[in-house]
């Protein structure tokens, strides 16, 4: 645990499962309000997450969240708070990775993240799962330029018989996650993780790496944890983000981010 008297100057947020319950695709008032007294004590908010640019734009609005910056598509994008655009971005080729992941997960369907405009899909996935237009297209125009975010949705699967396809798969050129309430698999490019993404954004921000906290449930969220001074794992995370974290809280129905923050932010 932190000495007395430590309050963290940077603090990272994942969005689905701890900020927001993906059972009511709500984020509680409890839950806005803790958001807002960190903000309110100047340290940096940054909000981390796996979704895309249209995802996230709509949770900074809710949280109040105004200005700095967010960390979408696992890292790959990082997006000015203020205006809503794009300051930086990271690509990969989704052909060969999307080549691979239809013959390990026949029947799958997939979306190629189109910066700013949504995502290309090879069919249609639900509101919820996938924010932003979607646009029905062929497999050669999904896979003919780089995206930052790649997701294959094995639909009609359990999450655990993704994980169980891609066991010791290694994919070229990407980084993958493979998440714990939706049976799919999201891809960005190699090395790229909230974490390194944050370690980025850290130096950049002049923040001690002795002055970092972060929050998260999912898979794509143990590097950020294992990055943050002090990582803290939801309740209902699987073990691998307890094992990566220095504190569970409790679970997201049960405001769990609340309680992890009050110690330093009241």
């Amino acid at each position: 645990m932190p000495a007395p008297g430590w309050i963290p100057r940077l603090v990272a947020l994942d969005v689905d499962g701890t900020l927001l319950d993906p059972q009511t695709q709500t984020i509680s008032t409890p839950v806005r309000a803790a958001v807002r007294r960190v903000a309110e004590s100047g340290a940096h908010v940054v909000i981390a997450t796996g979704r895309s640019m249209f995802g996230t734009v709509p949770v900074l609005a809710e949280l109040g969240l105004g200005s700095g910056v967010a960390l979408c598509s696992n890292g790959a994008v990082t997006l000015d708070a203020a205006t809503g655009e794009a300051l930086a971005v990271e690509t990969f080729d989704p052909a060969p990775v999307h080549a691979r992941l239809a013959a390990l997960l026949p029947g799958a369907i997939f979306a190629a993240e189109q910066l700013g405009t949504g995502s290309l899909v090879t069919s249609p996935f639900r509101e919820h799962q996938l924010h932003g237009p979607q646009r029905l297209t062929d497999l050669d125009e999904l896979v003919s330029a780089p995206v930052p975010r790649l997701i294959a949705n094995w639909e009609d699967r359990e999450p655990h018989a993704v994980a169980e396809a891609l066991a010791g798969v290694e994919l070229p050129g990407c980084t993958t996650t493979i998440d714990h309430y939706e049976p799919w698999v999201t891809v960005v490019p190699d090395g790229v993780t909230k974490g390194s993404a944050l370690e980025k954004l850290r130096t950049e921000l002049g923040v001690a790496a002795e002055d970092t906290f972060a929050a998260g449930d999912g898979t794509n969220d143990v590097q950020m944890l294992a990055w943050a001074a002090h990582g803290v794992a939801m309740g209902q995370a699987p073990a691998e983000v307890h094992a990566a974290a220095i504190e569970v809280t409790g679970t997201v129905t049960e405001d769990g981010i609340v309680h992890a923050l009050a110690r330093w932010f009241g």
